[in-house]
């Protein structure tokens, strides 16, 4: 089950990002958080990003798993409130990608 839940949290990412032309560079779901590598126009908070993935994501993986609620969630969302945003600045995008990729190996 953990397996559907992460493609379906993935499939939902890519098309969020894909209906707001958000280009992923890099996404990694882990047991307790996600590696996302998103370029947007700069016109767009961060907080606007997570904020719609996460609450988009919570409401797709709820709908299509409502045993996750009530199994791992009870009466709490899916996600934490807190995130981390950086910049690639001055690490090139090559750099940041494999990190993500390589999450899961390490």
């Amino acid at each position: 089950m953990v397996n559907a839940i992460e493609v379906e949290v993935k499939t939902t990412i890519g098309q969020i990002c894909a209906t707001q032309e958000w280009e992923i560079g890099g996404l990694e779901v882990m047991p307790d958080h996600i590696h996302l590598f998103v370029s947007t126009p700069p016109t767009i908070a961060p907080t606007e990003i997570v904020g719609r993935i996460k609450s988009i994501t919570a409401i797709v993986a709820f709908k299509m798993f409502p045993n996750l609620k009530r199994r791992k969630f009870w009466s709490s969302g899916m996600w934490s409130k807190g995130y981390y945003v950086g910049t690639a600045g001055s690490v090139s995008a090559d750099i940041i990608k494999k990190y993500i990729e390589n999450q899961k190996h390490i």
